[in-house]
């Protein structure tokens, strides 16, 4: 297929209809609104936004949320649990005109419209991955809405493969429709979340859309591979968390954070939250069990291995729609904790996530890192600051 032919399906459809998770909300957009916070923090919209990682990043370099949207019902659950000025909406964005997120809004200016579009049709590690997938261009949605509200900067990221899909006629076409909505300067990057302080390898395509007089530096890297300050490490992670066994659960810490990671992820947090091992039977205890760390605990499966202390995390992923565990713990003969994968991913431990074991790894895995998302944030912060952009 050549980027004309893709193109064509971006006008006919958006392609080729996908398996859709029981969870997406189908029906009347649900919208939970919240009053605007009175403060002079830049305000963010998150379409798309499943669970919030991206939100996070921003909150945490001071922004303010004031609106998510997304499909999937428990990612708006934990969404609105844990942006706490946020108003929210539950339902499918092509049903949804922008006069209708307008009203949803508790003010007209936004200054920052980010995306997390969904990525399984790009993955790498989706085994039916095509470049018809009907979710490959939803991109087009959130385009409509950045077309509308003309936020200064708006923020679109995806996985790595969207890079590759078709030739590249994806990534062609969502800069040729910034431009047509009358953005000056976009740029794309891949970036490495492990480069900003998150004990995972994961790569994520970042587009960065600026109105004229704006200009967007792309954030420094600070940690490396083989560099002074080394990428952190599963260890460095998840090594203060509770020793659990199959199906045991904890809500007290027992013992203290470790190193300057796990305190910033505590951050005064004293309760423990979504630490429950999954279930398993006796057979997958013994093969996690008797798998060495780092290596693949299924033959045909080489992406589902027993995690090493002494490296990061390999790339987190959402499992499709109803996934297994992906990752055995280093020395504990068990799959993960969703409080587990969010140390991971640099969700701080009072963010909570809501729909079980099951959803929360679809959530997790779906997610934007928050410390990457945070270097970008504060780079965007820079930017009006030189601008002299206030709102």
């Amino acid at each position: 297929m050549d980027k004309r032919q893709i193109r064509l399906f971006i006008s006919e459809n958006y392609g080729t209809e996908v398996e859709e998770s029981v969870y997406y909300w189908k029906g009347i957009p649900i919208i939970r609104k919240r009053p605007l916070m009175k403060n002079a923090k830049p305000k963010v919209v998150e379409l798309f936004s499943g669970c919030g990682g991206t939100s996070t990043g921003f909150e945490m370099a001071g922004f303010e949320v004031i609106l998510g949207a997304d499909i999937h019902k428990p990612s708006i659950d934990t969404f609105h649990y844990n942006h706490k000025s946020s108003t929210t909406i539950l339902g499918d964005l092509t049903n949804i005109t922008e006069k209708d997120l307008l009203k949803a809004l508790p003010v007209k200016m936004i200054d920052v419209m980010i995306a997390g579009v969904p990525c399984q049709g790009f993955s790498l590690n989706n085994r039916k991955r095509h470049a018809k997938d009907r979710r490959n261009f939803l991109f087009k949605e959130y385009l409509r809405f950045v077309n509308f509200f003309q936020p200064p900067i708006a923020i679109l990221e995806n996985v790595s493969g969207m890079r590759s899909t078709a030739d590249g006629a994806f990534v062609e076409d969502i800069e040729n429709e910034f431009r047509k909505a009358g953005y000056e300067t976009i740029e794309h990057r891949m970036l490495n979340s492990a480069d900003y302080g998150v004990p995972q390898i994961r790569m994520r395509l970042v587009f960065i859309a600026t109105k004229k007089g704006i200009k967007f530096e792309w954030p420094n890297k600070i940690y490396s591979e083989k560099g002074k300050k080394h990428y952190l490490t599963v260890r460095d992670a998840i090594s203060d968390l509770p020793t659990l066994h199959s199906g045991e659960s904890s809500s007290e810490y027992d013992k203290l954070p470790q190193n300057k990671y796990q305190k910033l992820m505590r951050n005064m947090t004293n309760k423990l939250e979504n630490h429950k091992a999954p279930s398993h039977p006796e057979s997958t205890i013994k093969k996690i069990g008797s798998t060495k760390q780092g290596e693949p605990m299924y033959p045909k499966f080489k992406q589902r291995i027993r995690l090493s202390w002494s490296k990061p995390s390999p790339t987190q992923v959402s499992g499709g729609i109803r996934p297994q565990f992906q990752f055995g713990h280093p020395n504990q003969a068990r799959g993960l904790t969703v409080r587990e994968r969010c140390r991971i991913q640099s969700f701080p431990d009072d963010f909570v996530v809501f729909g079980g074991t099951v959803q929360g790894r679809v959530q997790t895995g779906n997610a934007v890192p928050p410390l990457l998302a945070k270097a970008i944030a504060e780079e965007v912060k820079k930017a009006f600051k030189k601008s002299k952009y206030n709102g």
